[in-house]
């Protein structure tokens, strides 16, 4: 989701990866992809292999605390590096932005601790809550159609997670509420 929501800022809206210049984009959101993507993918893998999961589909909630764990601690270690050595502050939308994903990521462990939740709702459904207010803001409604595609992803990942019988209708629907909330609130603040 990460990918999609700055390949959607560097197409859509550019402001959103500010303080980056347009000639750096390719570059960094193909980073951002390889450490938020193939990361966590060797993660889990690792932990397959030493026994922590029974599977990568990490069925059961107490599975899934362990990996995200280490997940929440990488995408703060992306946002510290980023902030500390690339001199990118606060001051900047990129930053925001990744630091909005980085609550989100914590939000799923937090709740992980006590309840089993669709963490692909969350994603999705963050990335929504980011979308809206920026579509107000955004020059001619620029970021409407990727919104209206983000509404349709998201759709497809709860009626999936219901189909794949890999979470229940009210995991899915808390996924989607924590998701949109956590991100609105973020952006409002």
């Amino acid at each position: 989701m990460v990918t999609y929501l700055l390949t959607v800022f560097a197409f859509y809206f550019p402001s959103g990866l500010d303080p980056l210049h347009s000639e750096m984009y390719f570059d960094f959101i193909l980073t951002l992809s390889g450490i938020t993507l193939l990361m966590p993918a060797l993660l889990i893998g690792l932990f397959k292999m030493f026994g922590t999961v029974q599977n990568v589909t990490m069925m059961t909630r107490k599975e899934r605390i362990m990996p995200f764990f280490f997940m929440a601690i990488m995408y703060t270690a992306i946002i510290f590096m980023l902030s500390s050595q690339q001199r990118i502050s606060l001051d900047d939308n990129l930053l925001k932005f990744l630091i909005i994903t980085d609550a989100l990521v914590l939000v799923s462990f937090i709740t992980t601790l006590f309840y089993k939740v669709s963490v692909h709702c969350i994603a999705v459904w963050g990335i929504i809550g980011i979308l809206l207010p920026l579509n107000k803001i955004s020059e001619d409604g620029a970021l409407f159609y990727p919104l209206l595609f983000s509404f349709i992803i998201a759709g497809l990942v709860m009626s999936s997670r219901l189909k794949l019988q890999v979470h229940t209708s009210q995991e899915v629907w808390s996924g989607t509420i924590l998701g949109i909330v956590t991100s609105y609130i973020a952006m409002v603040v």
